[in-house]
């Protein structure tokens, strides 16, 4: 049925002069750590579900690296899970002033104790994701626990560009974050190995207060909380590395973008030692890494890669690292449609998949993660939601039951999580063609087991030839995985080569080497 397949396609378009593409085996860039997505806000109540096959099914998709029968995938395999640590809007109810669905429970309660009951249901899927076997896990925090707010809410409510957090609770804040770390560690037997704890503080929709958990900050204010947490990890012996800043825009990294110099020139700021008040280089705990999210930077096309090459080469210069921890489709994203209306389609997933080929290859990106793993109507869910009873945006709101749909999107980024995996090495690729963002884009990776993964998206809507080797002239078989809008065609095995391929219209095909 493929073969028939091919031979009806290849009648109705052009078959364009092959592109070659050669692995430059000499010229090894970044370790790649991890590919992931977060808990936010969906599996707080997906994790209470009564029907767990449901939940497992859901799981598997996200975190198996086990293949079926017939040799296709089971999940995607992701090799990092962001936690959102909630800040206690929840416990608040309709005097939070945040919508329902993004209310977070708090394991602090008013009186100072800790209740280790509470974020149940995302304490599931820390469970469920160790147990498949995802290696690295991230918490996150909105905001700092109502209870040390300035204004008794987990939400900024257009109270200005300062934290929201009372000038006498940093400490508290920290102890909180520890406190929380060593508890989920006892309790569910998940190690954190990063925290970071502002999200956005840059982004200009947190200065307005919106109708999610949220707080602004200064860089001076973030240095703070940071030495403070960093002391509080040191006295405890937590080795949970601090991350910085979880930006909201690479912009605000490398200059100033809807604000001032307080917020802007953030690598500058927390990594050059002539930044005395900000300087995070010396505080324990705080690995010479910037976090950020790539909202915002996706047009116009060209810039995407301008904008990249200039992160890449700021971040070197102070001798750090980079990477990519949020991501999903914004107003701007005009190519498709914007963020509106859930899509299943592979125009969403080479759209994402085109933002991660240009944050890996052009901004040594160490470690891509999407946003939410599950949502409802809005592209912002790697899963469709639905349940009987939901919210404007299709929340699942205190339903005991629901059912999930996969996308094109999920098993898209599945080309590069699933087989690019903890500890592979990127390697440059030459070609002697220009790059096209609409056509043919090829990165290559080397597994710390020897073996190669090489991502080829095809953006066009013509069937290309294509052929990959390897500057060192080793040869290799290569077994072909293929995500595209055809039916089952979701990382399908698509057969065996020698470097050398059709790749079908508007897909995305992982090649793995399979030996010489």
């Amino acid at each position: 049925m493929r073969y028939l397949w091919i031979i009806g396609l290849a009648a109705v378009v052009s078959v364009c002069q092959a592109s070659d593409f050669v692995i430059e085996t000499s010229l090894p860039r970044q370790t790649v750590r991890h590919f992931g997505a977060s808990d936010a806000w969906s599996m707080q109540f997906i994790g209470l579900w009564e029907n767990e096959a449901e939940q497992n099914k859901i799981a598997d998709w996200l975190f198996s690296t086990g293949n079926d029968a017939d040799g296709k995938p089971k999940g995607i395999g992701l090799s990092v899970w962001r936690f959102n640590l909630g800040a206690g809007s929840a416990e608040q109810g309709k005097d939070s002033q945040i919508q329902p669905g993004t209310r977070t429970e708090c394991f602090l309660t008013k009186d100072g104790s800790y209740d280790w009951t509470k974020q149940s249901g995302q304490r599931k899927f820390l469970r469920l994701a160790k147990e498949r076997g995802v290696p690295h896990f991230l918490a996150f925090m909105n905001s700092a626990p109502v209870y040390f707010t300035q204004n008794g809410l987990a939400t900024n409510t257009g109270r200005g560009g300062n934290i929201n957090l009372k000038d006498d609770c940093y400490d508290d804040f920290a102890r909180f974050l520890a406190t929380v770390v060593e508890g989920i560690e006892e309790h569910d037997g998940i190690h954190f190995d990063y925290l970071c704890p502002v999200n956005e503080p840059d982004g200009h929709w947190n200065w307005l207060g919106p109708k999610q958990e949220g707080s602004p900050a200064t860089n001076y204010e973030i240095a703070r909380l940071v030495r403070e947490v960093g002391r509080e990890f040191n006295k405890r012996r937590l080795t949970t590395q601090i991350l910085v800043d979880e930006s909201s825009d690479y912009r605000c990294m490398l200059d100033t973008h809807e604000t001032n110099w307080e917020r802007g020139y953030q690598i500058r700021s927390f990594f050059s030692k002539d930044s005395v008040n900000t300087y995070l280089g010396n505080v324990p705990s705080v690995p010479r890494l910037m976090v950020g999210h790539s909202y915002w930077t996706n047009t116009p096309v060209p810039y995407m890669k301008d904008i990249r090459e200039q992160l890449r080469d700021t971040i070197a210069k102070y001798g750090l690292k980079f990477w990519q921890t949020e991501l999903c489709i914004m107003g701007n994203d005009e190519e498709i449609g914007g963020g509106g209306g859930y899509d299943f389609s592979m125009k969403t997933a080479l759209y994402v998949a085109r933002i991660i080929h240009h944050d890996l290859v052009y901004a040594d990106a160490e470690s891509w993660s999407w946003w939410r793993a599950a949502g409802g109507d809005y592209k912002d869910g790697l899963i469709r939601i639905y349940a009987d009873d939901h919210n404007r945006k299709g929340e699942n709101i205190g339903n005991k039951s629901g059912y999930a749909v996969d996308s094109r999107l999920m098993w898209a980024l599945g080309n590069y999580s699933r087989f690019i995996r903890p500890g592979a090495v990127r390697y440059e690729v030459s070609s002697s063609e220009e790059f096209d963002p609409y056509g043919v884009m090829c990165s290559a990776y080397r597994n710390s087991d020897g073996s190669w993964a090489v991502v080829v998206i095809n953006y066009s809507e013509s069937l290309k030839d294509f052929n990959v080797r390897l500057s060192d002239q080793k040869a290799y078989k290569w077994q072909m995985y293929r995500t595209s809008d055809v039916s089952g065609e979701t990382l399908k095995p698509v057969g065996i080569c020698d470097g050398s391929a059709k790749l079908a219209p508007r897909s995305i095909t992982t090649f793995v080497s399979l030996g010489k």
